[in-house]
């Protein structure tokens, strides 16, 4: 994930993308994309499962109840607008706040259209297991954290306590709170969401404590219960401080409403797959469900879908045009 008001989880290539194609869009377009008279959509997926699971039902659908050929492309958040407003990809699914790329896109060029809410509210924070909180509660308030940084520290955190991020491309404002809010501890990366995850249950398992940079949703929460650290408290002034100068973010990240956007031209051309895409809407639930069917129980991106599309006809009907 991340994710972002100066976030984005991500967030956020961890996990292969899959559909019916695929490719790295910060080295190539699709060969799918702009195809005069195709029947195509190209969908920018983000690395994290909650993304891949919205391009999953996205792709299953339009494929089997509306005809087109899918293409799924990797790109990391912010190169994402960049192609979304050339064309190369027609739709991001989940977006968690770009507000330079909005003002440039949308509100100047005006090459990249609202395509409305995505029915998930997503929130990023920083978590310990709660078999850890229920042991120490005045853990969950940041200011006690000093008190438990020798019992969080790890060979990787240099002496300090660890707060484990996941991968190295989500633009996170963890060592800006970290260094301004005087913690001890070490920001270190996982490497990848599915690392991360890895890493997770390993503590779980050995009932180690932890310190994570985590979000929701968030499928890893019904299987490792984690409880929220309560950073200052999220303001205006501190996130207008903070995307003028990221290095002095020093309060908690905001809970945001994840957003669809769609390239302009594509709105207008796109047809039933454009109205589709508007119409795509679900909740927290209905996203960990696949999520979890593609992370965990190991199913492919299209099995998860069609597992899901058979269970939930009430859902999806109403999203075909």
């Amino acid at each position: 994930m991340a994710r972002k008001w100066i976030v984005a989880a991500g967030a956020l290539g961890l996990l292969a993308v899959t559909g019916c194609g695929a490719a790295d869009m910060t080295k190539q377009s699709s060969p799918y994309a702009n195809v005069k008279g195709a029947k195509s959509v190209t969908l920018s997926v983000q690395s994290w499962v909650g993304a891949r699971a919205n391009a999953a039902v996205a792709t299953y659908l339009l494929e089997h109840e509306l005809g087109y050929r899918v293409d799924t492309v990797q790109v990391d958040e912010v190169p994402a607008w960049d192609a979304l407003s050339q064309g190369r990809v027609d739709a991001i699914l989940e977006d968690w706040g770009h507000q330079d790329q909005e003002k440039r896109y949308v509100e100047d060029k005006k090459t990249i259209t609202p395509g409305g809410d995505l029915g998930v509210t997503g929130h990023i924070g920083w978590y310990v297991p709660k078999y850890f909180a229920d042991a120490h509660p005045d853990v969950l308030d940041w200011r006690n954290l000093n008190k438990y940084a020798s019992q969080l520290r790890t060979p990787e955190s240099g002496g300090k306590g660890q707060l484990m991020d996941g991968s190295p491309s989500y633009v996170t404002n963890d060592k800006a709170l970290v260094k301004n809010l005087g913690l001890d501890y070490q920001v270190v990366f996982a490497g990848s969401e599915a690392a991360q995850i890895t890493q997770i249950k390993q503590f779980a398992k050995d009932k180690k404590p932890f310190l994570t940079y985590w979000y929701e949703p968030q499928w890893l929460f019904n299987e490792v219960p984690m409880v929220e650290v309560k950073l200052p408290e999220h303001t205006s002034a501190c996130e207008e401080k903070g995307t003028a100068d990221p290095s002095t973010v020093d309060c908690a990240y905001p809970t945001t409403t994840l957003k669809k956007y769609l390239n302009t031209e594509f709105t207008h051309k796109g047809g039933k797959a454009a109205r589709f895409l508007k119409n795509f809407n679900w909740t927290k639930k209905d996203q960990n469900e696949v999520a979890q069917m593609i992370a965990e129980d190991k199913l492919s991106a299209d099995d998860a879908a069609k597992r899901w599309v058979k269970e939930h006809p009430d859902v999806w009907k109403k999203w075909i045009p």
